[in-house]
C-alpha cells in the first residue's frame, strides 16, 4: 500500500494528505533514548502513582496491562524494571519530536504528547518528495536524532490517517488513499475508531456492527436515527470526506495535573485525610506553577479499601494555582464526601480545564485579590525551594500528611517532578 500516494501523485486533482504520528509506547521510548540498556527489555513507568502508566512491548507480552498495581507486578514478574515517571523529560521529547515535523509541515496540530497531525497536501512539490518520502525522513530523523520509535499514518482526514497509524505498530508507515479506505475498514475492529467510545461500541455490537466496515456501510439515516451528531462526521471522514479541520493553534488549554497519596493503615480519620487532599493540592498547584498553569476547577477523590471512590467537582470562582483557597473549598466538600465507618486507602487531586498565565477575574467578594497576594508569596516560596530543596515551608494543614511520612520513613515517589499528566 505504500505506493498509492506516488500513483494518486499523478491524477490531475490529488485527494488531501493528513499526516499523523503517534510515539510507540512513548514514556518508556523516552526512558530507553534516555538509557540505551533498557532497549529489549520488559520496562513499566508509574511507580510514582502506585499503577502502570505505560509499558514497553516486551512487558506487554508479558501480560503487563495499564493500570496494574506496581505491587503486583513486582511480586509477579519480578524480571520486569519498574520505574517512575519522569514528565519533564517526556515534554522535552515530544517538543523535539514535533519539531522535527515542522522542518518539513507548516501546519501542525500538537494531538497529546506523543502525537500530532500534520497538513502535507502540496508540499510534495516544493520539497521535491513524494508524501511517502516525507513520512519516512521523519520517520528517520526523529529515531537517529532522538532515540525513538514512532508510527505514521497517511490519509485524506484525520479520522482515517487515524486508522493508517494503528494498523502496523509499533515503527509502522501506512498509507490509506480514498480508493483503498474500504478494505483497510472491513478488518479494521470499531472498539479502535478513533471517537467511539466503549458505551457506543457496546450499543453498536449489540447492533451487528462489529468493523469500521460494517459502520462506514450504514446509511446515513440510520447514523441519524441510531446515534448522536458528532458520529456523522466520523462516518463521513471514513468515506474519505474531510469533516475535522487540524487545530494548528499554539495549545493555552491543557487537560489535567493530578496528585494522589495511597497510605497504610486505612484510616477514617477526617482531619489526616484532609492533610492528605492538603498536600495533593500543595504538590499539583507547585506543579502548575512551574509550567505557568492555572485550573478553572479541580476534583478530588477519596478511595476506599473496597477501591470505591467518592468523588467532588469544585468549580473556581477565581481561577488561582495557589493552595490556600482550594485547599478552604475541599475542607468544605470533605464533610459531605467523609462517610462514617468507612476505611480511606486513597486521597487524590485533579487541577482541569488548566490556562497558560495567570488567569484571575475580579469578584465581589476579594477572592481574586486574595488570590494574587497568594501567588505572590508562592512565587517567593518556590524560589526558595528551587534553592534550597523542598519542604522549606509548608502550610499547617499538610502537617499530619508529613508527620505520616516521617513516621513511615522513606521518600514519597510522589515528591518528584512528576505527575503532569497533559502537555
Amino acid at each position: 500500500m505504500s505506493e498509492d500516494y506516488v500513483e494518486e501523485e499523478k491524477t490531475e486533482k490529488r485527494e488531501r494528505v493528513i499526516f499523523h504520528m503517534d510515539g510507540d509506547a512513548f514514556f518508556v521510548g523516552v526512558e530507553v533514548a534516555k538509557n540505551p540498556k533498557l532497549k529489549g527489555l520488559p520496562v513499566v513507568t508509574g511507580e510514582e502513582r502506585g499503577i502502570a502508566s505505560a509499558f514497553s512491548y516486551e512487558a506487554k507480552a508479558l501480560g503487563i496491562t495499564r493500570g496494574m498495581p506496581i505491587f503486583r507486578i513486582k511480586k509477579d514478574f519480578p524480571q520486569v524494571i519498574v520505574l517512575p515517571g519522569d514528565y519533564q523529560s517526556y515534554a522535552k521529547y515530544s517538543s523535539m519530536m514535533f519539531d522535527i515535523v515542522r522542518r518539513y509541515a507548516d501546519d501542525v496540530e500538537e494531538y497529546s504528547i506523543d502525537e500530532c497531525f500534520a497538513e502535507l497536501t502540496g508540499l510534495d512539490k516544493p520539497l521535491k518528495m513524494s508524501y511517502l518520502e516525507i513520512a519516512e525522513r521523519i520517520k528517520k530523523e526523529v529515531n537517529e536524532e532522538l532515540g525513538l520509535s514512532i508510527t505514521i499514518g497517511l490519509a485524506p482526514n484525520k479520522v482515517l490517517a487515524k486508522v493508517a497509524s494503528k494498523w502496523v505498530k509499533p515503527n509502522g508507515l501506512t498509507v490509506i488513499t480514498k480508493n483503498t479506505a474500504p478494505e483497510f475498514l472491513d478488518k479494521f475492529a470499531i472498539d479502535k475508531i478513533w471517537g467511539i467510545g466503549p458505551k457506543t461500541v457496546e450499543k453498536l455490537k449489540r447492533l451487528g456492527v462489529h468493523t469500521a466496515g460494517d459502520f462506514a456501510n450504514q446509511n446515513l439515516e440510520w447514523i441519524h436515527n441510531t446515534l448522536s451528531k458528532p458520529y456523522e462526521s466520523i462516518w463521513r471522514e471514513l468515506h474519505g470526506e474531510v469533516i475535522m479541520e487540524l487545530d494548528t493553534k499554539p495549545k493555552t488549554e491543557y487537560d489535567s495535573i493530578q496528585k494522589t497519596k495511597t497510605f497504610f493503615p486505612t484510616t477514617n480519620d477526617k482531619s489526616f485525610l484532609l492533610s492528605q487532599l492538603s498536600k495533593n493540592i500543595e504538590e499539583a498547584c507547585a506543579k502548575a506553577r512551574h509550567y505557568k498553569l492555572t485550573p478553572k476547577k479541580i476534583s478530588i477523590f477519596l478511595k476506599d479499601q473496597n477501591f470505591q471512590f467518592t468523588t467532588a467537582l469544585i468549580q473556581l470562582s477565581s481561577p488561582t494555582n495557589a493552595p490556600e483557597t482550594i485547599i478552604s473549598l475541599t475542607s468544605e466538600r470533605l464533610d459531605a464526601m467523609h462517610k462514617r465507618g468507612v476505611m480511606y486507602r486513597t486521597t487524590g487531586v485533579t487541577l482541569e480545564g488548566l490556562t497558560q498565565g495567570t488567569v484571575v477575574q475580579g469578584d465581589l467578594f476579594g477572592n481574586s485579590d486574595r488570590a494574587d497576594k497568594f501567588e505572590a508569596i508562592h512565587k517567593q516560596l518556590d524560589t526558595l525551594e528551587n534553592k534550597f530543596g523542598k519542604r522549606v515551608v509548608h502550610l499547617a494543614s499538610t502537617y499530619g500528611a508529613l508527620k505520616h511520612k516521617e513516621k513511615l520513613g522513606g521518600t514519597d515517589a510522589e515528591e518528584l517532578d512528576r505527575d503532569l499528566l497533559f502537555l
